[in-house]
């Protein structure tokens, strides 16, 4: 499956250390825009990482990673309810800051393996994404309804456990986050 990922983007896909680190590498300035946190719905494919009944509240955050006022990365993280008042309750009132960089700095959490696949229009974190990472209309071209020359955004996720509590965290890549290979 990653055979078919943009070369650029694929450094991207496999590093396991803090994202957030290193787009603050590769840029003059970074900021966190959070663009929807409190309790939503989880996704099919995320009930099972964190706990939960397909369709049940879960705590959700939504973030782009800005660059040099450019968005070069959309991410979004659910959690139980549960585990923002016990395991991870600092984390609730995280505002602007990064939530990665809280986690990498804390020795307790461990990650777990980081899974990357292509998510065209069919997925609704490829829809949300794709309306930050490349605006209104040029994501409905990049998700395979237009000329666009890529018909799907490249994404990771993995869950990340600190006792019992865990957060499944999923990061998007805009397609053009400048390649990590230069």
């Amino acid at each position: 499956m990653l055979r078919a990922a943009p070369r650029g983007i694929l450094p991207w896909l496999t590093d396991h250390d803090s994202l957030t680190a290193a787009v603050r590498a590769r840029c003059g300035e970074l900021r966190v825009r959070v663009l929807r946190q409190g309790l939503g719905r989880v996704l099919p494919d995320e009930a099972p990482l964190v706990g939960v009944r397909p369709g049940a509240r879960v705590w959700v955050r939504e973030v782009a990673l800005v660059a040099d006022g450019v968005p070069w990365v959309w991410a979004r993280s659910v959690a139980r309810p549960g585990d923002l008042r016990n395991a991870w309750r600092d984390l609730a009132g995280l505002g602007n800051r990064s939530l990665g960089a809280a986690l990498f700095a804390d020795p307790r959490v461990g990650r777990g393996n980081l899974l990357a696949r292509a998510l065209d229009r069919r997925d609704p974190r490829g829809r949300v994404a794709g309306r930050y990472l490349l605006g209104a209309g040029a994501a409905v071209d990049a998700m395979g309804r237009g000329n666009c020359p890529f018909s799907a955004l490249w994404g990771r996720r993995s869950l990340f456990c600190r006792g019992h509590g865990c957060i499944l965290v999923t990061e998007v890549f805009a397609p053009a986050i400048p390649d990590r290979r230069a």
